[in-house]
This record gives C-alpha cells, sequence and structure tokens, in this order.
C-alpha cells in the first residue's frame, strides 16, 4: 500500500475530494472567475487547458509524487451565496500534495489556486488546517514544505499567516511561462511546531471572517 492514498477530507464549508475527470467543467468556470491564469507568476491554466491540467495531474498521483484534489465550497457562507454563477457544493478550486517523499515523511502543500469569490474567506484557512492535519496525524509527517513565487506577496503572506517559517530562497529556481526566471520561497511547518500552528488556525477560524481573510495562489 502506498503511503499517501487518496482520501477525502472535511470541514465546515469546505471539502477536498480526489480530484478527478469530473471536475473538469466546474473547475474551467471557476478560473474564468478573476482570469487567474493571467497572474504571470502563477501557474494557474486557463479554461481551455484545464482538462490537460487534470491529467498532468492525474499522472503524477499515478507516479507516486502527488496527490490532488478538487476543492468543493459545500457552503453555508457569505461566498457561497454568490459569485459569478457558482452554486453551493461546486468545484472552486485545486489544490494538492506534492513533492511528496514517503521514505522521509516529507510533503508539500502547493499548486493551489481558488476562484476570486471564495478569496479573502477562511476557505484556505480550512483547506490549510485540513491538509495539515492530515499530513502530521494521519500520515505522521515530520515537516509539511510550502512554496511560492518571490513575487507572488499574496500567497507569501498566506503562508506566513499559517505560521510557517521562510527555509530560504531557491534563485533561478524555474523558468516561468513568460520565460522569466522565477525565485522560490521555500517554507515549512515541522511537526514540533504543529500544536501551536493547529491552536492558532483554529482560534482564527473562531474569529469574525474580516480577521482571518486570506487567499492562497501558489
Amino acid at each position: 500500500m502506498a503511503w499517501l492514498e487518496p482520501v477525502t477530507l472535511t470541514s465546515g464549508r469546505v471539502r477536498l475530494e480526489p480530484l478527478g475527470r469530473r471536475h473538469a467543467a466546474e473547475l474551467a468556470e471557476a478560473v474564468k472567475d478573476g482570469e487567474l491564469w493571467r497572474l504571470w507568476y502563477t501557474f494557474i491554466p486557463p479554461p481551455e487547458g484545464m482538462e490537460a491540467e487534470i491529467e498532468r495531474r492525474l499522472g503524477l498521483q499515478a507516479a507516486g509524487s502527488m496527490l490532488p484534489f478538487a476543492v468543493i465550497d459545500t457552503g453555508p457562507g457569505e461566498a457561497a451565496a454568490g459569485g459569478s454563477g457558482r452554486g453551493v457544493g461546486r468545484s472552486v478550486g485545486m489544490t494538492t500534495y506534492m513533492n511528496v517523499d514517503g521514505a522521509n515523511r516529507r510533503v508539500e502543500i502547493g499548486s493551489t489556486w481558488y476562484r476570486k469569490a471564495v478569496q479573502r474567506t477562511d476557505l484556505n484557512t480550512r483547506c490549510k488546517l485540513l491538509l495539515l492535519a492530515h499530513a502530521f496525524e494521519s500520515l505522521n509527517c515530520i515537516a509539511v514544505e510550502f512554496r511560492t513565487h518571490v513575487f507572488n506577496r499574496q500567497s507569501r503572506a498566506g503562508i506566513e499567516r499559517l505560521g510557517a517559517k521562510l527555509d530560504g530562497i531557491l534563485r533561478s529556481h524555474q523558468i516561468a511561462p513568460n520565460g522569466s526566471l522565477r525565485d522560490t520561497c521555500v517554507y515549512s511547518i515541522i511537526a514540533a511546531e504543529w500544536p501551536t500552528v493547529k491552536a492558532h488556525l483554529e482560534f482564527q477560524l473562531s474569529r469574525p471572517r474580516s480577521a482571518n481573510a486570506g487567499s492562497s495562489l501558489s
């Protein structure tokens, strides 16, 4: 049995379910909200590229290096009531465990995006709490990483709000779709920090939405 198996994770208004081809139409519609593929410092697919992106992620899952999820907004909540034709119970984004290292019990949480209507709500905090709890409490991870573009200040702020610490910056780490060189900020949370981080995230979710607003596009 593989160390990392498909699983459905649920908390409040969000459900993370194993990504499948059935999610393609909803995700193609979701990415139009905010035209997220136009952000030059991310790798978010355009609507016409969504099926290919799902196939890519499923291929990495088959190879044992990724476990991708569709993010389902189950409501209720302020963001669930509106937003570009989106209904409750539909796919609003994607996230993954990636760079899976079972031998050393490490994963990265990344390749994450959400439609604009649910950004700056508690949805991202709930997603990260689910993924971190499963990683540390079920998979017994020793560390969980987060990586993002040095210019993706929105994502960096969201990662730091979780309680992750900056390990360093990989300079000229990747070539972006526009040909520019990406400097990648590497963050992590280690197992010894998890109880404190968990308490912090649960506290954030107990507060009014305006107090814990955040988003993640990595």
